[in-house]
């Protein structure tokens, strides 16, 4: 199979990403549903939903924000406008989600952690949307830097590059893997589990970073990367807990 891979219906030209990330929004919440209803919720479904719309917020404004940042020398042109419109990052969606559940929790006066029953949601949503990254190889800036090594593909412009969407779907399964054995055999804080997802996740996509061709560096850092460092110092307590035994 060539990639960028571009399958037709009726003559018509699929975004085969496009239909992957709708995909992966609707399993995703699909699946948060049936494990919610298999877990005793701490959280009543009201407090539950506005969480929910919070987050929603949030990675709206959030993936849309660092998805700019990412690029933000861009000539404003209204053809340009709308290209920053819909450009958007998982990252910024991570942390402005972050964001959005705890300015939610704050104004309905909510005390209890509600990040861990999206977690394993969150990870198949991710991996279903990076299929279709790897798909639409060159034409989505998921893909590396080019290379040498064993692991280059041609993406779709003919030299062969690191295939960084490859590499985080395999991250991924084993996040997946890790954290239900975590979740299962360890007696974990209510809230630990996300902490643990966001640290783990975050950590991944700072080194990955340095196998794609960014172009915009602030302190030797790209914008996902300085985000990255964000997200450390926010858990910062929760990190230093974990080092001195003391969680």
């Amino acid at each position: 199979m060539d990639l960028p891979f571009n399958p037709e219906l009726f003559g018509i030209n699929i975004n085969i990403h496009l239909i992957l990330e709708y995909l992966a929004f609707f399993i995703a919440y699909r699946y948060y549903v049936f494990l919610r209803k298999r877990s005793t919720d701490v959280i009543n479904s009201n407090n539950r939903l506005s969480i929910i719309l919070g987050a929603a917020l949030g990675a709206l404004i959030g993936s849309r924000l660092v998805g700019f940042l990412e690029n933000p020398l861009i000539e404003f042109t209204l053809k340009n406008a709308i290209t920053l419109l819909n450009t958007k990052t998982i990252m910024g969606g991570l942390f402005g989600g972050l964001l959005g559940v705890e300015l939610a929790k704050k104004i309905i006066s909510e005390k209890q952690s509600s990040g861990d029953l999206f977690v394993f949601p969150i990870i198949l949503g991710i991996f279903i949307g990076r299929i279709g990254c790897f798909l639409s190889g060159i034409n989505e800036f998921t893909y590396g830097k080019v290379t040498t090594s064993a692991f280059g593909m041609d993406l779709g412009d003919g030299l062969l590059r690191h295939p960084t969407s490859l590499y985080e779907l395999f991250f991924l399964i084993f996040l997946f893997i890790a954290l239900k054995t975590v979740n299962n055999r360890l007696q974990l804080k209510n809230g630990d589990l996300f902490k643990i997802f966001m640290l783990s996740y975050f950590g991944f996509r700072f080194c990955i970073e340095f196998l794609k061709p960014n172009v915009f560096y602030t302190i030797g850092l790209s914008s996902i990367q300085i985000l990255c460092v964000i997200c450390w110092l926010y858990y910062s307590k929760f990190i230093a807990s974990l080092l001195l035994g003391k969680h």
